[in-house]
Parts: C-alpha cells; sequence; structure tokens
C-alpha cells in the first residue's frame, strides 16, 4: 500500500521497516532496564541509596547527573529504572537528572561518539555532548527540586507496592528473591513497554511518510538547522548508542546542529513522549520538552556563533 503527495509518501513495507528496526534496536535495552529495576527493587535497601547521594540536595543533583557512568542505561530503558528509584526514595530532582543525563553519559554512549565522529573533530565532540547534556539534566533538576513532587509524577506512582513488600529485608532464599525481582521485573516491562510500542510506531510513520529532501535546504541557516536537526532526532527515535553514526552522515549540516541532534534525542524523543507517561504528569512532560527544546537550541545557537572551527 502506497499513498503519495509532495510532501507525504506512506508505503506500508517502509514504514513496517522502519517500525521493526526501532522494535529491535529498542527492546533489548528496554529489557535491561527492566531487569535492573527488578534487582533494584530488590537488592538495593533504602538506605542505601541515601547514602550513595551526598547530604546537600544541590550536590545530589550533580552526582545524580553522573550516575549514568556507574549505572550505565540507554533513553529505551531509562524510565523503569527511573520509576523503581524513585519508589526506593531517590528524590524527584535527582530522579529526573539521572533519567536526562544517563543516556548521554553512558560510557558505550561515548566510545560511540568517538568512533562515529572519527575524523570529523570526534574528542570536540563528544567532550561537548557529555558536557552539554550533563549540564542541561543538572539544570533540569535543578529546577524541579523546587516543584511539589505531585506535580510532577504520574498519581500513585509512589504509592507502596505490598504485593511483594514481604520479600523484603533480606528474608528468603536467593531463588525466591530472584523471583521476586523477575516479577517485578516483568511489571515494569509490561507498564513501560505499552508506551514503548505506540512511541515507536508513531517515530516510524514521521521518518518514513515526511518528504526527506524537505529538510536539507535547511542546512545552510545554522537556526534552522539546529531547530531542524532536533525535530528530526525527535522523528527518529534512535538509541543512543547508535545515533552518533547517524548524525556523523549528515555533512550537510554544522557541526552545531548535530550536538543539538545528539543531546536533544536522548532526552527527548517521539518514544519517550510515551514513555515518560509512564512515570510523569501529562503537564510535567509537556513542559520538560518545551524546556528542552529551548535550552539545548540556545545552547547550541551560541556554540555556532564561537566559530570553533566547525
Amino acid at each position: 500500500m502506497i499513498l503519495c503527495t509532495a510532501w507525504f509518501h506512506f508505503s506500508f513495507s517502509d514504514f513496517q521497516y522502519a517500525f521493526l528496526s526501532i522494535l529491535l534496536e529498542g527492546l533489548p535495552f528496554l529489557l535491561g532496564g527492566a531487569i535492573l529495576s527488578g534487582l533494584l527493587e530488590e537488592f538495593l535497601p533504602q538506605s542505601l541509596m541515601t547514602r550513595l547521594l551526598p547530604k546537600n540536595p544541590r550536590t545530589a543533583i550533580i552526582v545524580s547527573g553522573l550516575l549514568g557512568v556507574i549505572f550505565p542505561v540507554c533513553e529505551c530503558g531509562i524510565v523503569p529504572v527511573v520509576r523503581r528509584l524513585l519508589k526506593k526514595g531517590l528524590p524527584v530532582s535527582c530522579g529526573v537528572t539521572y533519567m536526562l543525563a544517563a543516556p548521554i553519559v553512558n560510557p558505550l554512549v561515548i566510545l560511540s561518539t568517538l568512533a562515529a565522529f572519527r575524523g570529523q573533530g570526534a574528542w570536540e565532540m563528544t567532550i561537548l555532548r557529555f558536557g552539554l547534556g550533563l549540564s542541561v539534566a543538572i539544570l533540569a533538576g535543578w529546577i524541579v527540586s523546587f516543584c511539589a513532587p505531585f506535580s510532577i509524577l504520574r498519581p500513585g506512582l509512589l504509592a507502596p507496592e505490598h504485593d511483594h513488600d514481604h520479600h523484603h529485608g533480606g528474608s528468603g532464599g536467593m531463588v525466591d528473591r530472584l523471583q521476586n525481582a523477575a516479577l517485578v521485573a516483568t511489571k515494569d516491562f509490561l507498564d513501560v513497554a505499552v508506551y514503548f510500542v505506540i512511541g515507536a510506531a508513531a517515530a516510524s510513520l514521521f521518518s518514513t511518510a515526511v518528504n526527506q529532501e524537505i529538510i536539507l535546504p535547511l542546512a545552510a541557516n545554522p537556526p534552522l538547522a539546529i531547530v531542524s536537526l532536533m525535530g528530526l532526532a525527535s522523528v527518529l527515535s534512535v538509541c543512543s548508542t547508535t545515533d552518533a553514526f547517524i548524525a556523523a552522515t549528515l555533512t550537510t549540516f554544522p557541526m552545531a546542529a548535530k550536538l543539538a541532534f545528539l543531546v536533544f534525542g536522548p532526552m527527548l524523543d517521539f518514544k519517550l513522549l510515551f514513555l515518560y507517561g509512564a512515570a510523569f504528569s501529562k503537564q510535567f512532560i509537556i513542559l520538560l520538552a518545551l524546556g528542552l527544546f529551548l535550552v539545548i537550541g540556545l545552547l547550541c545557537w551560541r556554540l555556532s556563533a564561537l566559530n570553533l572551527a566547525w
């Protein structure tokens, strides 16, 4: 089935291919995040989480941004992990910071960025991606620290789950505890997978149906190039572990626009808009999307104005 106009070209086979590509690429990371969330629920004492973070709330936010180096999760699997950490007592501001930063400070993402931009200022791009992503995540967490949790979180998210409380506190054998971790992981995976599938379908539709030739003329204008690649990143919804290889092929676009692509995409693409719904309120997701778009766009625009030999 093919439907065509000047701006729109829908092919079911192309849509099917793109949809399955996103699913096959993202589901392993989503499953990994769910498994990690189950292990955190069963084996991570709440007191340990409080000990990991500094008592100073501002310093705790900064440390939370760097937790992705120790607990590397890409954006496909970050939501179930954050949901579980919030239930374990992680402050909302720290949870948001970790959620936004982890897909960028992930060591695998750092290595993939270095490899993808080899010969194109790999170290500069990797350092800027790491620094800008971490800074934006910390800024978001700092703003969230002034907000009431009930205005940010989905209703009932922090409600206790009595169905498996009797397993906690180290009671039961290792087999029992692993079974309970598997039950929690299954529940989290199913909760979040619904949003992931909807987001993957929306991303596939836009990436295959919209005429890509309308994007190329925007490359000559830095502000438009930045905005267009941020939009492209949200539409393509590529995993942060592989998105650098796509950005490196966009040779007609300035490096600042590619940087915007690499920072905005892991924080907010189409699938994440739906995934975030498993943990956060709709109002917060909308405000987060607008804030990230404006802040990242403006910062990358200012970098482009510096003419850093790009």
